[in-house]
């Protein structure tokens, strides 16, 4: 049985889970979104004094025999969402931390093959700063990077760089604004007017890097053993020079690309050595032809540039799902 743990809408889920339909695989495909725990959702483990253990799901009325899972695919999986009836505030917070906590801990109990990773390994492998000293331990060149909160230090790097600076957050989350919307703070350069701002650094970190010139930015998908990488012409436009999830569909080109054999392993390895099976990384192919890491995204988009370039992406996680190969420990 396979498992995907995404939220309803996701066309990346419907992608796979009608290419798995169409290979006439034998295997059952479970879709959950872990938002229906514990309003529409019973979940159920025991263990008897010998150890043995069972464990169930039921989604209205139906029941999922979590015992004979072979894969899991943790996709975008929501929150939990407690009942309608709960309304105080402060109690629908507790209620749903412990179903959250109650539902990691019960994912970790799963021995099978997980994609791209359980959800303790995803997040340490989110982390931005121990991607950068991976990724240059393994041979990857890096932008000139100051990861901080000390306005000196800022202005010092800024003043090496020759201001060719840009700013980002280390964490990469997204934040509320006043009226209760989501928003990205992504990546832009540091202007002469923001160095008039340089006290407000002490208040939270803030990651620079030195500006790195692009002929294209590559999005490079690893999926197992396969290498997927694209070109994003983002400096076709002015709106994605310096951070292409700005999106300019109709003016920024996605075409395949052709890693050199050295990169290609070398993004292997990061996903592999950051625990996964699946990794969405991102890379700078410079003017004079270096390829200079950014980051990788354990859990990244991936169907835009399957559909933009024939990237056969979505096959690749379906072979992955349904491998017989032993899940490595």
């Amino acid at each position: 049985m396979i498992l995907i743990l995404t939220e309803e809408a996701d066309p990346h889920a419907d992608r796979v889970i009608e290419a798995l339909r169409q290979r006439g695989t034998a295997l059952r495909v479970v879709r959950f979104n872990p938002a229906r725990f514990p309003s529409t959702a019973e979940l159920s483990f025991s263990c008897s004094a010998s150890g043995q253990v069972r464990r169930s799901l039921c989604v209205e009325g139906e029941t999922v025999d979590l015992d004979r899972v072979t894969a899991v695919w943790y996709r975008r999986p929501q929150l939990p969402v407690p009942p309608a009836e709960i309304t105080d505030e402060r109690m629908r917070k507790c209620v749903a931390d412990e179903c959250q906590s109650v539902l990691n801990d019960l994912w970790h109990t799963l021995d099978c093959r997980w994609v791209p990773a359980l959800p303790s390994v995803i997040r340490r492998a989110e982390l931005k700063v121990a991607q950068l000293q991976l990724a240059g331990a393994l041979g990857f060149e890096l932008p000139h990077t100051l990861l901080t909160n000390s306005p000196a230090a800022f202005l010092e790097f800024y003043r090496q760089r020759n201001a060719d600076v840009i700013s980002k957050l280390a964490a990469g989350r997204s934040f509320m604004n006043g009226f209760g919307e989501q928003f990205t703070l992504y990546t832009e350069g540091v202007s002469r007017r923001d160095v008039g701002y340089a006290e407000s650094v002490r208040y939270a970190p803030v990651l620079f890097q030195s500006y790195v010139p692009k002929r294209v930015e590559l999005r490079v998908t690893v999926v197992g053993q396969q290498v997927f990488a694209a070109e994003i012409h983002s400096q076709e436009t002015h709106h994605t020079r310096h951070d292409w999830r700005r999106y300019d569909w109709f003016n920024t080109p996605y075409l395949p690309h052709k890693l050199p054999q050295e990169v290609g392993r070398r993004c292997v390895q990061l996903v592999e050595r950051l625990g996964l099976c699946f990794g969405a990384i991102d890379l700078i192919l410079t003017p004079d032809n270096r390829y200079v890491f950014l980051e990788i995204n354990p859990n990244g988009q991936y169907l835009w540039i399957e559909e933009a370039t024939g990237l056969a992406i979505s096959d690749a996680l379906c072979d992955l799902l349904i491998s017989e190969e032993p899940v490595a420990l």
